[in-house]
């Protein structure tokens, strides 16, 4: 049985661009729906519950960032955020709301719709492998791939759908220097272009919560033109 196409909610003011953008993703195989007000924007989104939400930041009754924020906690789906400014600033802020990735204006639709398939993919329920770890242990820290979990010294620690997969990727290759194309292609499926930084912002947001000191850290190392290693071993210090 063909498994039926995925359902895009494209979040967007600017009447044409949301047409232009609908008819190309169509084109390719998804369903697509549009809403151009932000103030029912939020609503809409957990009532329906698309596969995926295309976010505009500036929109008119409500900004994107305001509506991340609302539905984050009751959608569980990919959002991929759009922005018009160049500087970090609103890409760091949808980053730490919970948004999935993002994507600058004006947007070219073969990047965007190489985005929408990595969110997507990542979303799907993955095959049961008998033989792959599902739990990882480094002194008290604790990371759990099946229930998308994590705890430190026992307590929960709350981390985005995007810093879970991050942090199982670089805990699952303790020890081992991962390259940020490398990282870019296991978490999005595409090359890195050099520029994005959210792999850096989620790393910031990522270390303090496992316990890892931001300004000095130990556990999640940057290695200089290479890429970040995560050192098992100096999860002994993190013990009371």
């Amino acid at each position: 049985m063909e498994q039926e196409a995925w359902q895009v909610l494209i979040v967007e003011d600017d009447q044409r661009l949301a047409e232009l953008t609908r008819e190309y993703l169509e084109s390719n195989g998804l369903r697509v729906a549009i809403e151009g007000n932000g103030a029912v924007a939020a609503a809409r989104i957990i009532a329906e519950r698309p596969d995926l939400v295309i976010l505009d930041l500036m929109l008119p009754g409500e900004d994107g960032l305001s509506i991340c924020r609302k539905v984050r906690e009751q959608y569980e789906g990919p959002i991929l955020m759009l922005t018009a400014r160049t500087d970090d600033t609103d890409q760091i802020q949808g980053l730490d709301l919970g948004a999935d990735d993002y994507v600058c204006k004006p947007v070219r639709p073969r990047l965007l719709l190489a985005r929408i398939k990595a969110l997507l993919r990542r979303s799907e329920p993955e095959p049961f492998v008998p033989h792959r770890p599902r739990r990882l242990q480094f002194g008290p820290l604790l990371v759990d791939d099946a229930l998308r979990e994590a705890w430190l010294q026992g307590n929960g620690i709350e981390l985005t759908s995007a810093e879970f997969d991050l942090l199982w990727l670089l805990v699952s290759n303790a020890g081992r220097i991962l390259s940020r194309e490398e990282i870019f292609t296991a978490l999005r499926g595409i090359g890195y272009d050099g520029q994005d930084r959210s792999i850096d912002v989620r790393i910031s947001r990522i270390r303090p919560k496992i316990g890892d000191d931001p300004e000095h850290p130990r556990l999640i190392k940057t290695i200089r033109s290479k890429g970040y290693l995560f050192v098992p071993e100096a999860c002994v210090d993190l013990a009371p």
